[in-house]
């Protein structure tokens, strides 16, 4: 997930930050807005294939160093390669072929100049040797960077949250969402007497004197924001999960102190599994296993590796976002964080313009959860319960090519936009194949919001266009107008956009139909004044 949701003030102060939701539409963006969200021409011509980020972190200091190798294929010609890292964080020196490259240095842009000619199909190389004391979370995972924290014994408890901020806020890489690394190698050189946790699988450990390094190989496509390391007097316990797919590990590292705690807490990690792969398909990394990480912040969706730190918790440090009871039923951070393994690590947007397809659909796992283990109406009360959340305040989708997203209702309403989809389609068996088809159809990829909608369109057998421009790219709320007169019942659409033609269950006596209002008048006969909306359908009524 992102940085765990909320938003509104109840709860902390706000997913994202109060502000956020204040900033004006007309919001000015820079050229290092553009620079980093941008497909540069110094990006598009070289595709990403293999890191391997070997780096040493000195938590007395608060102080990391080391270097990324960065292997890519030759897609066209080109003699300039961008690189991100943020200040104050360094480069020292780049070299490819044994030989020193000069780097031109525009803000957190970094722009290679390249000696040896790039033909086309050649793989290649550069190995940037980077230092310097990163950015500190204040907040973490909403205002993001490294946590150096002490457990209750005093040891180092040490963290890695960047989602939005970006992974170039502590080391080297392309730092755009479209080009995910195909497999990656992380090597974390830490002091003796604490563990590392990072992404994929521990391949294997080495002794430095009084330090200790550990390999972590993580086999399948990961976007940058996943990438993490985690550093602390961790205990470990582990189970075989038999899934679609096979046997798979889940491993669980949590603060020695925790343990057996943990043992009976994290039962909802295999509940969790069994749950969204009837919903989502196959668990997506397979290869790399699931593992949830305690850390010092609250949680995030770091891919194979999920962090956790709900304070052992139902509900989302205690408490039901939703209102309803139902958001007591589970810990909050396992559910949604490992729903994003499906919705932001197998499938990832291309542009942070996007982000509503992670949020959204995960926010929306939530109540298929409960959907799976306590049935229809209980799910429907938990996402109906979130709505009171929503602040309408603009679209889902935001600015493309700036690294922006669009407004933090990407949660709620984009789940609420989801539950209202599957009150059109009606058919239970077809939603699901649709939820399990996206994740079989982008797998491992990255996409745009358009393919996301058009897949959905495809496979709903209905046209659900002007739905997802109504939620998605305007603020407005549809609201059912309607009216009694002379035995005919009147109804119609108001505060749509052009077009919109969403169908809606209305109860009239006693029968329960598909209506299709306009925004003109429309009217049906009737011999009482009374009509019951299915709630499930995210809209506002106004009876004039």
């Amino acid at each position: 997930m992102k940085k765990q949701l909320i938003f509104f003030v109840l709860l902390t102060v706000s997913y994202f930050g109060f502000s956020q939701g204040l900033l004006s539409d007309k919001e000015k963006f820079n050229r290092q807005d553009t620079l980093r969200g941008s497909i540069t021409p110094e990006r598009e011509w070289w595709d990403l294939t293999y890191y391997h980020l070997d780096i040493d972190v000195n938590p007395k200091d608060k102080f990391i160093s080391g270097k990324n190798t960065i292997h890519y294929t030759v897609l066209k010609p080109n003699q300039s390669l961008q690189i991100d890292l943020q200040s104050p964080m360094e480069i020292i020196k780049v070299i490819q072929n044994g030989k020193e490259l000069n780097v031109e240095h525009d803000g957190n842009a970094h722009f290679i100049q390249l000696n040896d000619k790039q033909n086309i199909g050649d793989i290649n190389s550069v190995i940037v040797h980077y230092k310097g004391f990163p950015k500190e979370a204040k907040r973490a995972p909403w205002d993001g960077g490294f946590s150096w924290k002490k457990d209750d014994n005093g040891r180092h408890f040490i963290a890695t949250s960047n989602q939005g901020l970006g992974a170039s806020v502590w080391w080297p890489n392309k730092d755009h969402m479209y080009d995910e690394v195909d497999s990656m190698l992380i090597s974390v050189t830490n002091p003796k007497g604490l563990t590392n946790v990072s992404n994929g699988r521990l391949r294997k450990l080495e002794d430095k004197d009084d330090k200790v390094t550990s390999h972590w190989f993580v086999d399948n496509p990961i976007n940058n924001y996943g990438v993490n390391l985690n550093i602390g007097d961790y205990a470990n316990f582990s189970e075989i999960y038999k899934g679609e797919k096979g046997n798979l590990d889940m491993d669980y590292w949590v603060l020695r102190d925790n343990l057996e705690k943990a043992k009976e807490h994290f039962k909802d990690a295999p509940k969790m599994m069994k749950a969204f792969e009837h919903w989502f398909g196959p668990y997506p990394f397979y290869e790399d296993s699931f593992k949830l990480v305690e850390v010092p912040y609250l949680g995030m969706e770091h891919q194979s590796s999920v962090t956790y730190g709900n304070q052992y918790k139902k509900g989302y440090l205690g408490r039901d976002l939703s209102g309803t009871g139902w958001g007591l039923k589970f810990d909050f951070i396992i559910i949604h964080e490992a729903g994003h393994e499906w919705f932001a690590n197998n499938i990832t947007n291309k542009d942070a313009a996007d982000m509503w397809i992670h949020e959204g659909f995960t926010a929306y796992s939530e109540n298929l959860f409960l959907d799976y283990y306590y049935g229809k109406e209980a799910s429907a009360d938990y996402v109906i319960g979130t709505r009171a959340n929503i602040r309408n305040d603009k679209p889902l989708i935001g600015p493309y090519n700036v690294n922006k997203e669009g407004s933090s209702d990407m949660y709620y309403k984009g789940a609420n936009l989801l539950h209202t989809i599957r009150q059109i389609i009606e058919d239970d068996d077809l939603w699901r194949k649709i939820l399990r088809g996206l994740n079989e159809e982008f797998y491992h990829q990255t996409v745009t919001t358009k393919q996301v909608e058009d897949y959905i369109n495809n496979y709903s057998w209905t046209s659900l266009t002007s739905i997802f421009d109504q939620y998605l790219r305007s603020e407005k709320i549809p609201r059912l107008d309607y009216k009694f007169e002379n035995d005919e019942f009147f109804y119609k659409w108001s505060n749509v956009i052009d077009g919109f033609d969403m169908p809606v269950k209305i109860t009239l006596d006693n029968e329960t139909s598909l209506f299709f209002p306009e925004t003109k008048w429309k009217s049906t006969p009737i011999k009482i004044e009374a009509i019951v909306v299915d709630r499930n359908f995210y809209i506002e009524t106004q009876k004039l």
